[in-house]
């Protein structure tokens, strides 16, 4: 076991969840986003064109949400939003 010491160099030390994000949005993020078109394509086969379409819009407002949140780039975005309603 290690000393107290060292886990006191651990913790203050590099460590940092970057390849967990990178591994998240490698892997999981495809994943989901697959098992969404398999589900979207399900209900189209039914015939509820109506219902994929509502869907579908709220899944490019998810997927917005989630670009902006991964690309780390959302104070720039609010930024440019903003200065579309002031001008």
């Amino acid at each position: 076991m290690a000393a107290p010491d060292n886990w006191l160099l651990l913790a203050g030390g590099g460590l940092s969840t970057t390849n967990l994000q990178g591994w998240i949005t490698d892997n999981v993020v495809p994943l989901i986003l697959l098992g969404i078109a398999v589900i979207l394509l399900w209900i189209g086969g039914k015939g509820d064109n109506a219902g994929v379409a509502r869907r579908s819009v709220g899944l490019i407002i998810g997927l917005v949400a989630l670009g902006i949140a991964v690309s780390g780039n959302g104070p720039e975005i609010g930024s440019f939003l903003a200065s579309l309603l002031t001008g």
